[in-house]
């Protein structure tokens, strides 16, 4: 069977943080209830594909699925498991997690329910950083909720860390990684604090309330982070991800792959049988087309789905290209040429040749991947490739 990744989306969380433009409503939703149930029905309207599938993760993501009750937790996961062709032995099964907000007992409940990774949105270990970024949980409390998922039986932690935020500073971001890298932990993210637009923060930044980093500061924090970690053992594997032995995140490794994946709940995405969709934004309006008869949606028989397009060849090439070269192991040219029928130097001719000049792209010993300087500039690599194909 095909394998497939289930993603998962819980939109509530206990606050909505000023910089995040993820669909995700603050404070806990007298909604939460039927949403559980429109989950179910959403996951049922896809019977017909999950049981063709071999499902190989499940990822609970939001919001804050980890502020949610085990037991509906594990009615959703069930639920997978029972719609699922076949269920893969290595199976992992992960969710998003603050650590301030987790009573006793809910891990080992998460654990006794089937799940194996956990995802603890940390962000620094710097008191200050901590207050700006609106996040309830101490530093002392961030490390005791890794100890007690090791406690509990998680086969794999992750912690997600920010840089280049306001007032951080080089030493302030090393203390951060050196007391991640510390823990019993066997995967770090380290994203930049990104401006997006619609968002407070990006409403303060405009006002002039908030003054961001040079983009000189934060590319050294990136690769002071790299440094750091390698020298304790965590191998970097994607732009952002890093990860001691055996720790790989195998359930984001499907999206950087081009895999399929099933997304259910209010504003998932998903990509099944080559359509990519997105799912109904609002957990209102999302319950009513699950749970009334008038949901009709944009596929035929997904009530849920808001839209969804089976992408042109020239931007399944760019998303494939984008994605791969997220990896820090590229891909191989044979590859490229077999899924496109063209090598990668015929698709974008001179521009492969100026990023190799300028030292973003190693194309040698038949892969393509990003060099060390390349991967702090992705998006400026993809941008150059995609106009090579106008």
């Amino acid at each position: 069977m095909k394998p497939l990744a289930v993603y998962v989306h819980i939109p509530f969380c206990f606050l909505k943080c000023h910089y995040c433009d993820f669909n995700a409503y603050g404070g806990r939703s007298a909604l939460e209830p039927l949403y559980f149930d429109a989950l179910l029905a959403d996951l049922d309207s896809w019977r017909d594909l999950l049981g063709e599938r071999r499902v190989v993760s499940v990822y609970f993501g939001g919001g804050t699925p980890g502020d949610t009750p085990p037991a509906s937790l594990a009615a959703i996961l069930d639920a997978v498991r029972a719609l699922a062709g076949d269920w893969d032995p290595d199976v992992e099964v992960g969710l998003e997690a603050n650590p301030a907000t987790m009573p006793d007992g809910y891990l080992p409940a998460l654990v006794r329910a089937g799940f194996s990774r956990v995802s603890f949105g940390v962000q620094s270990f710097d008191p200050s950083d901590l207050q700006f970024l609106d996040r309830v949980h101490s530093p002392e409390a961030a490390a005791a909720a890794v100890l007690a998922a090791r406690c509990a039986g998680f086969e794999h932690v992750n912690v997600d860390l920010m840089y280049g935020l306001p007032g951080q500073t080089l030493a302030s971001w090393r203390a951060t990684v050196e007391r991640a890298a510390s823990l019993p932990i066997d995967h770090v993210s380290c994203y930049a604090l990104t401006v997006e637009e619609g968002t407070r923060l990006a409403r303060w930044v405009t006002a002039g309330l908030v003054r961001l980093p040079e983009a000189d500061s934060t590319a050294d924090q990136y690769e002071l982070a790299a440094e750091l970690l390698a020298e304790r053992g965590f191998a970097q594997y994607e732009l952002s991800n890093w990860a001691r032995p055996g720790g790989i995140s195998r359930h984001n490794l499907c999206y950087w792959t081009d895999g399929e994946y099933l997304g259910v709940g209010a504003g998932a995405h998903g990509y099944v049988g080559g359509v990519r969709y997105e799912t109904i934004a609002h957990p209102r309006a999302y319950i009513a087309a699950l749970l009334s008869s008038r949901g009709a949606g944009a596929m035929s028989g997904r009530p849920a789905v808001a839209r969804g397009e089976r992408p042109g060849v020239r931007t399944a090439l760019l998303d494939w290209v984008t994605l791969r070269l997220r990896l820090v192991e590229g891909f191989g040219e044979q590859e490229f040429a077999a899924r496109f029928g063209r090598t990668f130097a015929e698709c974008f001719g001179p521009a492969v040749e100026e990023l190799r000049a300028a030292g973003v792209l190693d194309a040698t010993g038949g892969r393509v991947r990003l060099t060390e300087r390349g991967r702090l500039l992705h998006s400026e690599a993809v941008a150059r490739l995609a106009a090579a194909l106008d």
